[in-house]
């Protein structure tokens, strides 16, 4: 459906209150943030921050302005991601840059983040090795808050790894040591980390989940794995062995049913203790143990 089709039932001027309004009845049925989108999208269109459309809500947009936030929002209206559309998603109040050829940043990623700095943020001089890293969100939250750490950050994908370095230069956070290597292939076999992490592809091919919501407009090479979406997650523990320091300890990611297969894994790899921890809404989300 083009916007010329929405611009025919949009009612009233073309000022920021009525767009607000107007937009958010139109989003309602495919989002359940339809409020929030119609703000981001105005703002990214405007140029402005929030602030700006509670301050001018009788703001008249331009033909222009017009043009370009309808176009906007039939983009959002078929489903696109808010990030796709306007290039950029915040994760730990870092502003990221995100494109199609990664994963979005999402907020129970930053349940990650948290459990490792509630175990090593005393702790200085840390190597840390984030595995799979996309738009560097992990890597570079994590250096955010230490920046003793010395931080490797990999991906197969050379257009994330130049996305991920593109992030690290606007956040400052250019210590970072970001590079392509598909797993362990490009990290140097004599070096030992104290701390590995990934969120790694843990989607099976047949889940109806990826024809829901925005995951069908994400990598499929970033989502799904075999043999149950665990093929990566075994790889990774099997070889993450050689890179360890004795008490170093591996984090994964993965999906909310699969936390009692990614601890018998981690214990069939030689690793003891694995934890796991839920996620926002109370789903087993991150799993981790102590190399022995």
């Amino acid at each position: 459906m083009s916007s010329q089709e929405y611009r025919l039932r949009l009612i009233g001027d073309n000022s920021i209150a009525n767009l607000l309004i107007q937009g958010q009845h139109l989003l309602q049925v495919t989002s359940d943030s339809a409020k929030l989108d119609v703000e981001i999208l105005l703002c990214f269109v405007l140029e402005e921050e929030r602030s700006y459309l509670l301050t001018w809500p009788e703001k008249l947009l331009g033909d222009e302005q017009l043009h370009n936030f309808l176009q906007l929002l039939v983009r959002r209206i078929q489903g696109e991601p808010i990030a796709y559309i306007v290039g950029m998603k915040e994760f730990w109040s870092l502003p990221l840059a995100v494109s199609k050829a990664t994963l979005i940043p999402r907020p129970d990623t930053e349940t990650l983040v948290e459990l490792v700095l509630e175990q090593y943020s005393s702790r200085k001089n840390i190597n840390c090795l984030d595995l799979g890293t996309g738009t560097g969100a992990i890597a570079l939250a994590l250096a955010s808050e230490n920046p003793t750490w010395h931080i490797d950050a990999v991906d197969f994908n050379i257009d994330a790894v130049k996305l991920a370095l593109s992030n690290a230069r606007k956040c400052k956070l250019e210590q970072v040591n970001i590079f392509q290597s598909d797993w362990f292939s490009q990290v140097d076999i004599n070096k030992k980390y104290d701390l590995i992490v990934s969120n790694p592809p843990y989607i099976d091919s047949e889940d109806k989940h990826l024809q829901q919501g925005d995951v069908q407009f994400e990598p499929a090479s970033a989502l799904i794995a075999n043999d149950g979406g665990l093929a990566d997650i075994k790889q990774i523990a099997k070889l993450s062995s050689r890179f360890l320091t004795s008490q170093g300890q591996l984090f994964f990611e993965h999906g909310f049913e699969q936390g009692d297969a990614v601890r018998n894994i981690l214990i069939s790899t030689g690793f003891k203790h694995p934890k796991t921890e839920q996620d926002l809404n109370g789903h087993d989300r991150i799993t981790w143990a102590i190399f022995s």
